[in-house]
């Protein structure tokens, strides 16, 4: 104890220090014009306390709508989308100026009176517009100014994906393979409203439990960040009691107090302690957050998770409690998506081949993943002549001491996050279809069977195991990414890529088509994906027949009583005289038996009688 109050200056001191550098960083971010990640969810965190969702009949409530919310403050934009359970429900994404008239929209709604007794009343950014009861009808509703405009509607339906036909269309009227790919990541990539729909979700659990945990942070991590989402996918979460980022006025007042909290003391280990928490936050989120629904806690997994389905929002929320690398690797991967305007559209492309392809599975398996396919395309990038992206060791030389971070289980995370610092710069001019097909050839030639894949390293290492595929944990580097892909499911990706580079350099070489062919025929990448119905893989696809039924091992002559002919008589009374025969025999062979058994019975009683003498 005497030690950490000697020391406790000392670690005011490099506090302070690492608060100046995160600022410092952040001013040199916004000077170039490219916010970094933590600005990036910051701002997305502060544009979710500006917005409410309200529940409408149709899109056709939107002028209602506006003039009535209009009354607490000026709305920024307004987004509509859909969702659909029985029948079609409608929503309306409000974004205020400012996070206290949102707040005094929400503070001004009330309770369904018709749900009293058995509805939780419960504060939260989802709300529903009502029809006007009684005299408050349009006349009761306050008036726009006069130099008010109403704003105009941003997106109608602004979650609904575009259908694989139209995506066809759309891709077989590009000018080339390059607008091809391009058009491929900006129709399917996650948009505008999905992203603030996620940081909406993130916010209504953080706001549940701030009255007894002011501090508390909930944050997106993985493809709903990290640039590289697509329509639908799933929002990851985690939950921080302890999350707010230090460095204010009121923190140094703390720090300085002589007034300290009582607290509860973890008496059990970290994981069992963690594992309790997120049961009671799971009871939290089934029992009192409208919308939440399906909640399943899954807290025997290494890293315990609670999945639960937002029916408001018809969105699938993985929330942890215990996965910092999860959140510094997306850091990470969105970094890598800023270096370069070319990464994510070939990310995006590789995937959505592999998928074609059946090589990726929504159910986990043996087949690889998509964060697994990242990894192999990040890969690629470094490892070229002239690479697109740098290394991660060369990553974490540049760090300084305000992009260290370590998580509680002693990872190190830190690496730089300013790339001014790492001193990269591209010089690769190759376009989109030429890197696709190199990664390709770079893939049907990778010796699977003995390298190691290493983005820290940026290139191939000796296999430490017998793995079929290696990929290093950028982060835990003692851990295998595609641990889980087996030999079969890697030389199939061998073979597909194998086949998929033939048929782009075929592509590539006979771009001669017209405008009127293109559109005619399937070309570029549509030649490329497969159809869908064929990229199924089901369990016994890859059992191999029986070469020998186990019946034909036996002769069945031998088991089986030869038929006997059929007998033909020589008239009907013939035919009768012999069934009077056998059914003459029938009966005396039953009586037969009958006196048998009785003789056997009465002599048994008589031993019986006999004994008991």
């Amino acid at each position: 104890m005497n030690t950490l109050m000697r020391l406790s200056p000392q670690l005011h001191h490099w506090r302070t220090y690492c608060i100046k550098q995160c600022a410092a960083a952040g001013t040199e971010a916004a000077a170039r014009g490219k916010p970094n990640y933590e600005e990036f969810i910051g701002s997305r965190h502060q544009q979710a306390q500006r917005s409410i969702v309200v529940q409408v009949s149709s899109e056709k409530s939107y002028n209602e709508l506006y003039n009535y919310c209009s009354r607490f403050g000026r709305i920024v934009t307004v987004q509509h989308y859909s969702v659909q359970h029985e029948d079609e429900l409608h929503y309306m994404l409000l974004e205020y100026a400012s996070a206290g008239e949102a707040s005094a929209a929400i503070s001004s709604s009330a309770y369904n009176a018709e749900l009293s007794g058995s509805g939780v009343p419960v504060r939260s950014p989802f709300l529903w517009f009502r029809a006007p009861t009684g005299g408050a009808g349009r006349r009761g509703q306050a008036k726009l100014a006069a130099n008010q405009k109403t704003l105009a509607l941003h997106t109608v339906n602004g979650t609904r994906s575009l259908s694989h036909e139209a995506l066809k269309e759309l891709l077989r009227g590009a000018a080339g393979i390059d607008q091809q790919l391009n058009l491929l990541y900006e129709q399917t990539r996650l948009n505008e409203l999905g992203v603030r729909m996620r940081f909406i979700a993130a916010l209504q659990v953080e706001q549940a439990i701030s009255g007894m945990f002011p501090d508390a942070l909930a944050q997106p991590f993985g493809s709903s960040v990290n640039g590289f989402g697509k329509m639908g996918c799933d929002l990851d979460l985690i939950l921080r009691f302890d999350g707010k980022t230090p460095g204010t006025d009121q923190d140094s007042q703390r720090e300085a107090s002589r007034l300290i909290y009582h607290t509860k003391e973890n008496l059990s280990n970290g994981r069992s302690q963690t594992q309790r928490q997120m049961e009671c936050i799971g009871d939290m989120l089934h029992l009192f957050l409208p919308g939440v629904c399906h909640v399943r806690r899954i807290l025997q997994a290494r890293v315990p998770i609670i999945k639960y389905h937002h029916e408001h929002l018809d969105l699938e929320i993985d929330l942890s409690m215990s996965n910092l690398t999860g959140f510094f690797m997306s850091e990470l991967l969105y970094m890598f998506g800023e270096m370069d305007p070319r990464v994510r559209p070939l990310t995006f492309c590789v995937r959505r081949w592999a998928q074609s392809c059946g090589l990726t599975n929504p159910s986990p398996g043996r087949w690889i993943t998509n964060f697994s396919l990242t990894c192999l395309v990040m890969f690629f990038l470094q490892q070229m002549r002239q690479p697109i992206l740098p290394s991660i060791g060369a990553m974490v030389k540049a760090a300084n001491t305000a992009d260290i971070r370590v998580t509680e289980d002693g990872i190190n995370c830190t690496f730089a996050r300013d790339m001014e610092r790492v001193g990269f710069q591209s010089r690769n001019t190759s376009s989109l279809s030429e890197l696709l097909l190199q990664f390709f050839e770079f893939y049907s030639q990778f010796d699977f069977h003995n390298r190691a894949i290493s983005l820290n390293e940026g290139r191939a290492l000796a296999k430490p195991d017998h793995s079929a595929m290696y990929i290093v944990n950028p982060l835990e580097q003692l851990l295998n990414v595609s641990k889980n892909v087996s030999l079969e499911e890697c030389e199939r990706l061998r073979i597909e890529v194998r086949n998929a580079a033939w048929m782009l350099e075929s592509e590539v070489e006979n771009a001669t088509l017209s405008e009127s062919e293109r559109r005619e025929q399937s070309w570029g990448l549509l030649n490329l994906f497969k159809h869908p119905e064929k990229s199924v893989i089901r369990p016994n696809m890859f059992f191999k027949p029986r070469m020998v039924e186990v019946s034909d091992l036996f002769d069945k002559s031998q088991t089986l009583a030869p038929t006997p002919p059929p007998v033909n008589y020589k008239n009907p009374t013939v035919r009768q005289q012999v069934q009077s025969i056998k059914a003459a025999a029938r009966s005396e062979l039953k009586q037969l038996r009958e006196s048998s058994t009785t003789t056997t019975a009465t002599a048994t009683s008589a031993a019986k009688t006999k004994r008991s003498r």
